[in-house]
């Protein structure tokens, strides 16, 4: 599967996908009080690792209500913290994986603190998110999309990845860096940090329900006319 759009046709394809998933499944547009600080945003992406997001919410808020404060949980025994993190699906990594985070932080800002991020680009704050113990492009992009800091980030999840690459948009075996790298130059100029946050929220809910892994609903897909799976596949019953 080749990728053959250029500059023009994917920003306009790009628009032409967002108009026939809202006409699809609806408005997805993230409520402000579902808008966490950057820190906790930050926790819920690194201890999320093939978790649902509901549990890696409720992970999140219970180890602030229980530890008080982020240092407390970075300086905690490892053993506690596991145990804290039994529902997720990888307890053991994820405990570990906070616990260097939040001590990197500490070391570099004296406390668990990402106010300067407020201060710096887009680009420059993800740079310094990624230097982190446990923290790609997907967390990085997480936490300037959908905390209150409220920046034009794409996230990309595997849901997402998976979308634009049988679409034709990114290369098949690209990963979610160069899969970012791919489609943030081209998203519609005009789309807000809101309007590319529900593209990823569509595209996610694209992927769970008729994009899935195996199986693909590429006949009742809103988007099989634009998709270069869904033609082959079209073609194919013909």
């Amino acid at each position: 599967m080749q990728v053959t759009f250029d500059f023009d046709s994917r920003s306009v394809l790009l628009d032409r996908i967002q108009q026939q998933l809202i006409a699809h499944f609806g408005r997805i547009v993230r409520p402000a009080n579902k808008r966490r600080d950057p820190v906790w945003t930050l926790v819920q992406g690194v201890i999320g690792a093939r978790s649902k997001t509901a549990v890696s919410n409720a992970s999140t808020d219970r180890l602030l209500a229980d530890y008080g404060r982020w240092e407390a949980v970075a300086e905690g025994p490892l053993e506690a913290l596991i145990k804290y993190l039994a529902s997720q699906t990888f307890p053991d990594l994820s405990a570990s994986r906070l616990k260097d985070c939040l001590s990197e932080i500490i070391n570099r800002r004296g406390a668990v603190d990402l106010s300067h991020l407020e201060e710096i680009s887009t680009a420059e704050a993800m740079i310094w998110l990624e230097s982190l113990p446990g923290v790609a492009r997907k967390i990085s992009a997480g936490v300037m999309s959908n905390s209150t800091l409220k920046r034009k980030a794409l996230v990309i999840d595997t849901h997402h990845r998976r979308v634009v690459q049988r679409i034709g948009l990114v290369p098949p075996k690209a990963d979610t860096t160069r899969a970012y790298d791919i489609l943030m130059p081209v998203l519609p100029p005009d789309w807000s940090a809101a309007d590319i946050d529900e593209h990823h929220l569509l595209m996610k809910r694209l992927g769970q329900t008729h994009c899935r892994p195996s199986r693909p609903d590429c006949g009742s897909c809103p988007v099989r006319g634009d998709c270069q799976m869904g033609r082959a596949a079209g073609k194919q019953r013909l």
